[in-house]
Parts: structure tokens; sequence; C-alpha cells
């Protein structure tokens, strides 16, 4: 059985070293008269750029393996939500044309074309890690061991360790056809044991997990004649095995690893007797024993073991079941130890202070003068930081309303609003329990604040709360006035450091009284409130964005100048990506950049000739979304927390925030052209998905670095 999955996912290595190129089966897909490339296979085309970062020769070493972490837990995520969601349509809905429509292919056809990229890039996967190791001992003298290289020195500091460090926290469980075989977690990766007498002929199965949320999945050894070295946690267990199963008369014991990856969507019932907290904690436990949509297993596992395992696990042949080398978590590498060599690494870019907010100065007296727009994480987040504390202990503040989707888990943003409450202050904080992945965090800090008085709302039914809004009402005299922080990006301080988000400081009455009329919404779900300057999802954000395409479209009809820039996370809607080829027919010239999913086909004969499709993977994840529209030349800009997808456009609450001043304006259009410049990162994205660098040798541009000189040239 093992060697008939085997020949049916395992994949030879290729040669080609621009491997990126030789995936055929974006290609397939997509036929000439197609209009859109499909999700799922623009999705895992992103997560090739990610690959390639982690291939480049000229990113730093270690960040090279970071960004092999970022491929594997993107892949995680992706089976988990996107593939589990496939499979459900498949088992309910495969009969049914709109099924087939909407994925622009049958269900079947969608998971083979998965499961055959997925197989590729594996491959793909373990050839840049073995060329980083080499390079690693080869250019720094770091040195992988395993169980088996290991000299008698080293062999006893590992013996040590696992007595000290690891032994109490394994529990191994013995297999047989007669006893249950135990639900497996996701995101763990077991060792799947085979225990067998070379003399009796006797054999037996255990399963163990290898315990990386205890112990730390990398040893690093004692240096010796300068030479450095390090053993993965999984090799450490191997060479004690014997240790674990000592009360065995076996002669060999072989470990190979085994992970299984879980259908990650809550199913939430509806009994009215419970609170939706109480729903949304029992969906997470319920989580933990949902299907697998994914195995992945060490491809030289021995074949009668690896037949237990599968017809325990009940999988078939329409599972994604892939052959991988004897590694797996590699989001683990995310954390790789960097030996003390700073050059292995990406210098750090220390984060700078906005020119308009200086120190000891009152946060609001500076925004009552001026728009501030933030740029995280060239712009430091400790801004946001300051003004909430300001709020907190300022005698004249009377609330803080926040939306709160994803924070940190030691979260400052929710430190401040309790401080705030202790203060005296209200505070209502709008808590998405249902930010996929963030749940069980969430639910920690809606219960902090409630439990000091905060007025926690729990999201809106039947709409997911992503907008990110913060209003604080301030007393002034005889005046009561608004300041308003509207941002792309999630009010925490550690993705802060990490990802692209445009923040927006406000006391405009035009923006905060619409603000003001959305958290009122929150509270009440009766009145949507009137939206003359926000775009605001679902009620009449898509409308203007077609309105205002629309008037591209005429102008471009009129012989007028017309163009849109976008900048995106995803751009999946059928009838927004419908609507800019309709666009682009008339003329309107439309650059894009799109960090993930591209569903719409760039530079298509009779299609889209006048839209440009980019995309950047860099060392910061690109997440700002921004929408410049020429509108005659009185150019109209907005930032915002939404992606043009349907979720967001119709089934989730988003706000698209104008900046009116025009020296943000002008900032924006430079970042937006500093990244259209970019000839070191960018991808064209095209309707092979080949993922082709824009190159310029002789003028080499890197749009995030420009962008941080760019502001450090501003301070």
């Amino acid at each position: 059985m093992k060697e008939k999955f085997k020949a049916k996912h395992h994949r030879p290595q290729q040669d080609d070293s621009r491997w990126w190129l030789a995936i055929k089966s974006f290609k397939k897909l997509n036929s000439k008269g197609a209009k859109f490339i499909n999700r799922e296979l623009s999705w895992l085309s992103f997560n090739e750029r990610v690959l390639q970062e982690a291939a480049d020769p000229n990113v730093p070493v270690f960040e090279r393996l970071r960004f092999l972490g970022i491929f594997s837990n993107n892949l995680d995520e992706f089976f988990r939500v996107r593939v589990a969601t496939i499979k459900r349509i498949l088992r309910y809905g495969k009969q049914k044309e709109p099924t087939k429509e909407l994925l622009g292919s049958s269900p079947k056809t969608i998971l083979s074309q998965i499961q055959k990229i997925a197989s590729d890039q594996h491959v793909h996967f373990d050839r840049i890690y073995n060329q980083i190791l080499e390079e690693l001992k080869k250019k720094y003298k770091i040195h992988k061991l395993n169980e088996r290289t290991l000299n008698e020195e080293q062999g006893e500091f590992v013996k040590i360790y696992f007595q000290e460090k690891i032994r109490s926290a394994l529990t191994p469980i013995m297999l047989s056809p007669e006893s249950r075989f135990p639900k497996l977690l996701d995101k763990t990766i077991y060792f799947a044991i085979k225990l067998s007498s070379h003399h009796t002929g006797e054999v037996k199965y255990a399963l163990m997990e290898i315990p990386t949320s205890i112990v730390p999945r990398f040893l690093v050894l004692p240096e010796s004649r300068g030479n450095k070295f390090f053993i993965l946690l999984d090799d450490v267990i191997r060479y004690n095995l014997k240790d674990i199963f000592y009360i065995f008369d076996f002669d060999r014991i072989e470990a190979y690893t085994i992970k299984v990856t879980l259908d990650a969507e809550l199913d939430i019932d509806n009994d009215v007797s419970k609170s939706f907290i109480e729903l949304i904690s029992k969906s997470l436990k319920k989580r933990e024993l949902a299907n697998p949509v994914r195995l992945i297993y060490d491809q030289n596992i021995p074949t009668d073991l690896f037949s237990f395992i599968i017809e325990n696990l009940q999988l078939t042949e329409e599972e994604n079941i892939i052959a991988g080398a004897r590694y797996h978590n590699f989001k683990d590498f995310m954390h790789f130890p960097d030996f003390g060599i700073m050059e292995g690494k990406y210098p750090r870019l220390p984060h700078l202070r906005h020119r308009h907010l200086l120190p000891s100065v009152s946060m609001f007296s500076q925004i009552a003068q001026r728009d501030i727009l933030l740029y995280y994480p060239y712009h430091s987040f400790h801004h946001f930081n300051d003004l909430l504390r300001e709020a907190a202990i300022d005698p004249k503040v009377k609330s803080i309303k926040i939306t709160l989707y994803r924070v940190a888990e030691e979260s400052t943003v929710v430190k401040a609003l309790i401080n705030a409450l202790k203060n005296g202050k209200e505070v209502t904080a709008v808590v998405e329990l249902q930010a996929r992945f963030d749940e069980q965090t969430n639910i920690y800090w809606a219960n902090k604040l409630a439990e000091e008085g905060a007025k926690v709302i729990y999201g809106v039914k039947g709409l997911k709360v992503h907008a990110k809004l913060c209003l604080i009402t301030r007393k002034e005299g005889k005046k009561t006035l608004d300041y308003a922080n509207i941002g792309t990006g999630n009010y925490n301080e550690e993705t802060a450091k990490l990802y692209t988000d445009h923040s927006l400081f406000t006391s405009d009455p035009r923006i905060t009284r619409e603000v003001a009329a959305l958290f009122e919404f929150f509270d009440n779900n009766l009145e949507i409130g009137k939206y003359k300057h926000l775009l605001v999802s679902p009620f009449n954000m898509r409308k203007r964005l077609n309105k205002l395409i629309q008037h591209e479209i005429k102008n471009a009809q009129s012989g007028k100048p017309a163009y849109i820039w976008l900048k995106l996370n995803n751009l999946v809607d059928p009838d927004m990506i419908k609507k800019l080829y309709q666009a682009a027919k008339a003329g309107v010239k439309i650059k894009i950049i799109v960090r993930s999913i591209c569903s719409l086909i760039p530079q298509k004969k009779g299609l889209s000739e006048n839209i440009t499709a980019k995309s950047i993977v860099d060392r910061f994840l690109e997440h700002s979304r921004f929408y410049i529209f020429c509108n005659g030349g009185e150019e109209k800009y907005y930032i915002s927390s939404a992606d043009w997808m349907t979720r967001n456009l119709d089934h989730r609450s988003e706000v698209a925030c104008p900046i009116y001043d025009p020296e943000l304006q002008a900032e924006i259009k430079d970042i937006f052209n500093l990244q259209w410049a970019d000839n070191v990162k960018a991808r064209y994205l095209d309707e092979k998905q080949l993922n082709q660098y824009v190159r310029n040798k002789r003028n080499p541009l890197r749009s995030q670095m420009e962008i941080y000189n760019y502001y450090n040239s501003k301070k």
C-alpha cells in the first residue's frame, strides 16, 4: 500500500535550477478562455514566492531558514482552512454546478492539482533546506548533527540533556489492532515507532508525541575548535529510544515522523441557552477532534508501519497524503538559533518616530493640528500606545471605544485599556471571537476586560468585525470632541514589528462622526448609520467602489486621464474583477500590487491589456491596503482594512477611510511608486503564475529599504 501511495504522491527531484518555472500544474487548470485564476492555486503560487526567498542566496542564511518556517506554517494553515473547505464542498455539494463554477473546476480536480503542486514544492523545499545546511557548514562552521553522527562526548551531553529536560515529557502509546488508535492533534509531530526482534520476529508499534511545546526544537551543543553544532529534538529522542523502551527485549527500534493537519472550521451550534463565548469555547474543543485533511510522513517509513497508520486514520486515496523527508513542522525554523552571527540576519532597522509626533507633547494637541499617518513597521507602534496611555490618565477623556480582532498574547493595548478603566474611563471593546486561530487569546482578553468593567461586545451576529477602529471622546471646555484612529492592521504590537500597515490619527469630524456611528451600530445592531465619507462593508463599500471605477470608465471614454492603483493582500471577488476588466477595456490604466491571492488575470489579450499586477515578498509582510483613483485629476485616496474578496465586501464589517490631507496623499503616492519600481523583490503576476522577478541589475531598487530611507529622511 505504501508503494502505491509513494508512486502517486512522491516526486523525484528535478535538476532545473529555476524550479518555479517547472510547475506546470497551474497551466492545465486555466483554459485559454478562462477569466479567473483559481484562488487555491493562486495562493499556492504566493507561497511559492515565499519559497523563492528561502532559495535566494542573496538573502541572509538565517532569514532563509525563517522563510522555510513561514512557508511551512502557511501551508499548514492552507490545508486546515482552504483544503478542508474544498473537501466539505466535495462531500456535500459535488454534484451541484454552482460548486464547479465557484472553483473554476470540479472540487476533485482542484484537490488533485493541489496535491501535485504541494508534492512538488516539498521536493524543492527539501533541496533548499539541504543547500542552507551546506552553507551553514561552509561559511559559518555550523554543523547539523543527528543521532548517528554524535561523537562520544556529544552523545554524553545529549544523554544528560535528555534525562534532565525531555524524558519526563514523553508518553509513548503502544499500538495494536485490538486497541483504539489515538486521536492525533493538529500542529503536532509524532514518532511512528517500530520495535522488532531479529531473533524472534516479534514486531510492535508505538506512537509518541515530540513535545515541541515543552522543549525547544533545537539543542545547541558545545563548540569544538571553532565549530558549532546543533541537533534537532527529534534526533535527541532517537538517540535515547532504548532508554524509553527498556522494558522490551527488541534489538531494533526505528522512529519516523508523521504529522496530520486537521480541518480548522469551527462548528458553532445554535444553543440559545449558551453565551456566544461558551459556544466558541466549545467549538475550539471540537476542532481538536476534526477530520484530518493531510498526512505528511517520512518517506522511509517501513511499509507495514505505514499501512497500519493509514488504515487506522481511515485515510483514502482522495486524502492529501504526502511523502516528506525526515523532519516536519518546519515552522519551528522561524526560531532557529542565530549562534550570535549577526551577518546571517537582516540588519536591524530601528523604528522611527513620526516627525509630527513629538515626545512629551500631548498626542491630542498634535492630532488636533493635523491628520497624522503612520506606516508600520517603519514607524513605531509606540505612538498608538502613547495615545492610549495618555487617554487612560487624561481627566478630559470620557470614553475609549476600540475593535479588537487579533491582539498580542501579552497585549500592551489591552493593558492600557484596563488602566483606563481603573482611572474611571468608559471603555467599549468590540472583540471578534471568530478571528481564526486567535479565538483563545481573544476570549482570554475579553474576559479580562469584562472583569474590569469594560463593555465588551462580542462582534455582530452573522458579521465578522474586521475593521480596525479606535474612538476617544474628550471633553474640551464646553465642547465634546472625538479623536479617531483608523488602520489597515490589527492593534497588535507584535505584528506591527513585522507587517506593513497604515494607521491614521485624525480629529476630522467628517471621519470621527462616522466612526462613532459605526460603533453605535456595533452596540445596538439597529441603526446602520449614514456614511458619506467612509466606505463601510457590507453597507456601501461595494457600491461605492463600483461607482469609483465607473467614474474612471466614463473619464477614459471621454478621453480624460483615467487610472486606478490598488495595493491589496488578496483580489478574489469575481464581480470586482469583472468591473476592473470592464475598466481596462475602456482604457483605464490599472496597476495592482497584490501580496497573496490574485484571481484576476493581468495582461490578457482582449481582456486586461491595461492591467499590470505585481507582488512583493520581502523581510516585512506586505499587509497594508490602499486605493488610488485618478478622479479626473482630483485624486481620491483610501486606506482600508478590506481586501477585495466576497467575504470582506459582503460578510464582514470593514472600513475604507479617505485620506484628505494633500501631504498624506502625496506620501501614499510616493509609497506606491516606490513599490511599483521595486526590481529586487517584486514579481510579475501573470496567467501562468511563473513568479518571474522584475529585474534591473544596473539600478536595483528594493522598495522596503527605500521606504525606510524615505521616512528616515523625513525625521
